[in-house]
């Protein structure tokens, strides 16, 4: 089933439960791979550039949770955590710290990686394996750590 058919699966599901929340942010789910198949000019997007589109809107919930926190505004947090939530379970299982971190072992010692300067190399080599199913952030944590 293509992620398109479980949306739509999933919306008429939200409909008829009358989850508002859920339904909400299926359709803006549904709305942006609608956008990025415009914008590509494909008629269908492919696994990867789904994945994509998926990515951005999470990454972007995240970043804005992170502000909502700091000024203190906890009616949209809880809204983005469900929004979080929503679109997690669309999202590929995600690594775990310890499967991530043998990961940026194998790149560092593939590129033979000596200092900072080799970062660039080395998170073009992680990223492309681990797409979607590991935030940017860790991955550049774990390969400072194991370049230090």
């Amino acid at each position: 089933m293509t992620l398109a058919e479980q949306l739509n699966q999933d919306m008429k599901q939200a409909m008829k439960s009358k989850e508002k929340d859920k339904l909400a942010v299926i359709r803006m789910l549904k709305a942006s791979l609608q956008n990025e198949s415009i914008k590509l000019g494909n008629k269908n997007l492919s696994e990867d550039e789904e994945l994509t589109v998926l990515s951005r809107e999470l990454k972007q919930r995240k970043d804005s949770l992170q502000e909502f926190k700091s000024a203190g505004r906890d009616d949209l947090v809880d809204k983005l955590k469900v929004e979080i939530d929503v679109i997690q379970a669309y999202m590929p299982r995600q690594l775990t710290e310890k499967e991530l971190e043998e990961i940026v072992k194998t790149a560092i010692k593939e590129i033979d990686a000596t200092s900072k300067k080799d970062m660039g190399k080395i998170m073009n080599t992680v990223m492309p394996k681990v797409k979607g199913q590991a935030d940017g952030a860790l991955i550049n944590k774990l390969v400072q750590k194991h370049l230090n």
